[in-house]
C-alpha cells in the first residue's frame, strides 16, 4: 500500500529517518510538489470515473467538455 503525506519541510529529515528505521516500510521516497500534485489529480480523475461508471455521478457531454477548454 502506498500513502502520500504532506510534511513540513523542517520535519522532513526526522520523518525520513524514522521511516528508514521501521522494518515494515519497504521504501520511503520524497516526491516533488509537482509529482505529488499530478498523482493527486490522477487519483481524483480515477475516483470520478469510478463514480460515473457506478451511476453515482453524471458524465459530462463531450461538447460541453470541449467548450470548457
Amino acid at each position: 500500500m502506498k500513502v502520500i503525506l504532506d510534511i513540513k519541510d523542517n520535519k522532513m529529515a526526522f520523518f525520513m529517518e524514522m521511516m528508514s528505521n521501521l522494518s515494515f516500510v519497504k521504501k520511503a521516497t520524497p516526491l516533488t510538489d509537482e509529482k505529488a500534485k499530478l498523482i493527486e489529480e490522477f487519483t481524483d480523475a480515477i475516483n470520478e470515473l469510478n463514480l460515473t461508471k457506478s451511476g453515482q455521478l453524471q458524465a459530462k457531454n463531450a461538447e460541453d467538455l470541449l467548450d470548457e477548454l
